[in-house]
């Protein structure tokens, strides 16, 4: 027996990898952190005065008849008591086969067959999946600068010692996207040849920013990743949400046609389903074989009740043609809703940002430290932003402005700018 003096004097600690700093305070718990009501609170402010400009989501209604699945799915004893058993690890095949016909009627991607995709818990969920099937210790990561902020925490908690590369895409002396197409393709090119990254991942259109990757450049990396035998994923979880009149040709890209090209997708934002949680990704058949996989160990199988819900809606709505029209009404909601709020900058901030061409979100230069102005307006003004830096280097200098959740007041919107500039002319 062990005596007393051989005990530990406390338990084993956590896995290194999440001892790290850069994990514990990784920007998304800092974003949610800011905002959250006891912040509010314990800085002397009543959260039902606060004009929130922070959060990630949308706020358009649902598609009625999506809900009307619930409530037959509910009314049916026999029905409900089924959606309560396991779906295959892929998801339900009635479910893949009506999101590969959706993506064909919304996008013209053709080729893809039921080989090419997987269900998940959520775009989040499956997201570690995929950096869990591809990812070996040592291996290399190319994000863009900007990029979304959860990406980092992600890689470093799934897999040790992966190092992240980043290229900038935001030029901060001119505050464009993709300004000089030639420098930054040329800038991937190099860092395929050298560096050698396994992956690069980027969103389109882009939290933080609200750009789309311009088509030719797009492509361009397709090819230049493909030659160098390097996979790209592209996480598409806005892409119902771009303001153009006419869908990128990108979105119609097909992982059948570019045998690297990984699509990621998410049930949260073109219907609202950031709570009923459902995503998929798109692959090759080798990809999707490792991700079930993985699914297994992870999530086993997506949920039932949302997949069927989700499957019946869409046969009938891309039967009736409701579909292609929900998506375009709320598409004009957001794109208005970006228009007012790019108004609202020029008229009550006058500093330069990113006009969106989809998503929910711009990038505001605010002239200065970041984290000092969203911690100063908070405090003095009751409205929350989101510091740029948790996004990358590029945007020390500036906020991230979210108007999904006021898609649907924009009176409000205008309200938050009004209070800020009312702030900073006071400081003068």
């Amino acid at each position: 027996m062990l005596d007393d003096a051989a005990i530990p004097a406390r338990p084993p600690r956590l896995a290194a990898r999440l001892r790290r700093d850069s994990l514990r305070r990784s920007p998304i718990r800092q974003i949610m952190e800011l905002a959250a009501r006891d912040n509010i609170v314990n800085l002397g402010l009543d959260p039902e005065e606060v004009i929130s400009f922070a959060g990630g989501w949308v706020n358009h209604r649902a598609p009625e008849e999506l809900r009307e699945e619930y409530r037959r799915i509910a009314a049916d004893p026999e029905l409900f008591h089924q959606t309560g058993g396991y779906s295959p690890t892929r998801g339900l095949p009635e479910l893949r086969q009506t999101l590969l016909a959706a993506d064909r009627a919304l996008f013209g991607t053709e080729g893809l067959t039921d080989a090419h995709v997987i269900v998940g818990q959520s775009s989040t969920q499956l997201t570690f999946c995929l950096f869990s099937a591809l990812l070996d210790r040592g291996d290399r990561v190319l994000l863009f600068d900007p990029t979304y902020a959860n990406y980092p925490p992600q890689l470093g908690i799934c897999q040790e010692d992966i190092e992240v590369l980043t290229q900038p895409v935001l030029d901060t002396g001119t505050w464009s996207y993709f300004a000089d197409i030639d420098a930054i393709l040329a800038g991937i090119e190099e860092t395929l040849r050298r560096q050698q990254p396994k992956l690069l991942l980027f969103s389109s259109p882009d939290n933080p920013s609200g750009q789309i990757v311009p088509d030719a450049a797009f492509f361009a990396i397709l090819r230049m990743a493909a030659a160098a035998g390097c996979l790209v994923a592209v996480d598409y979880a806005y892409r119902t949400q771009y303001f153009s009149d006419r869908a990128p040709a990108q979105f119609g890209a097909s992982p059948a046609e570019h045998e690297n090209l990984i699509r990621i997708h998410s049930n949260s934002k073109w219907c609202r389903g950031l709570g009923r949680r459902l995503g998929w990704i798109e692959a090759r058949p080798d990809i999707i074989e490792a991700l079930e996989i993985v699914q297994q160990s992870v999530a086993l199988c997506p949920d039932t009740i949302h997949q069927v819900a989700l499957a019946r809606y869409l046969e009938k709505a891309l039967g009736d043609g409701s579909l292609p029209a929900y998506i375009d009404e709320t598409r004009r909601a957001y794109a208005q809703a970006a228009a007012h709020m790019g108004r609202c900058i020029e008229e009550y901030l006058g500093m330069p940002y990113l006009t969106p061409q989809g998503g929910l979100y711009t990038v505001v230069d605010v002239g200065g430290d970041g984290d000092r102005f969203v911690r100063e307006v908070l405090e003095q003004t009751g409205v929350v932003f989101v510091p740029g830096r948790g996004f990358g280097a590029t945007l020390g200098n500036a906020i991230r402005v979210s108007f999904g959740p006021l898609v649907g007041d924009l009176e409000q919107m205008e309200a938050g700018f009004a209070r800020v500039r009312a702030y900073l002319d006071g400081k003068r």
